[in-house]
């Protein structure tokens, strides 16, 4: 099996790079962020993954390894092919993607093309086990503001909505952003109702 390839671009498109090697030109499938982060760059490394098939050999480039995981992961999800794990690749980030499984955000995977309700669940059920969430893999980290952010003042009003004073709910809620600032409204509304 093929671990990486390591030569200089002969061709890129947003879709496919081809990389020379040796005198051989290995042409990939990669997704819009690994084209994002080889632009311009004369030599480059990805991580291959090879998918054989009857009728070819295709070859999926990656910018890291990380990439490459998640990749590996999508497609063990019943109904999810190479091309549609790239094309969630190409839609999300490697980070935004973790925190859309993490969080149970079916309505984010849903906006990517060609992925239904039925399909955004079974990602989410079937890999939200296998997802590393924490601050150590870069997960998205929202800006630090001296009051609550946007996110805090939303969970504040919804805690208060639901009943608990506005006091003890801004309490709660900020320390909870303090502790994860990458977490959504609606994690952050959740993980206060337990402390409330």
């Amino acid at each position: 099996m093929i671990d990486y390839i390591k030569g200089e671009v002969a061709e890129l498109t947003p879709a496919s790079v081809t990389i020379e090697c040796r005198g051989i030109g290995y042409q990939m499938n990669i997704s819009l962020n690994t084209y994002g982060a080889i632009s311009n760059k004369p030599n480059v490394k990805l991580y291959v993954h090879e998918a054989i098939r009857e009728d070819a050999h295709v070859l999926f480039g990656f910018m890291d390894k990380h990439e490459r995981e998640l990749f590996l992961l999508l497609i063990s999800v019943s109904g999810v092919g190479p091309s549609t794990a790239r094309v969630i690749l190409s839609s999300l980030s490697s980070k935004e993607l973790e925190n859309v499984i993490a969080t149970e955000n079916a309505a984010v995977l849903q906006s990517v093309k060609g992925i239904g309700a039925k399909t955004a669940q079974r990602i989410i059920v079937d890999l939200k086990d296998k997802i590393k969430f924490t601050d150590e893999s870069g997960t998205i980290q929202l800006p630090a503001k001296d009051d609550l952010s946007e996110t805090g003042h939303a969970a504040v009003s919804a805690l208060v909505m639901l009943g608990f004073v506005q006091t003890a709910s801004q309490k709660v809620v900020s320390k909870i952003i303090r502790e994860s600032p990458a977490l959504p409204v609606e994690a952050v509304i959740k993980e206060a109702l337990k402390r409330l």
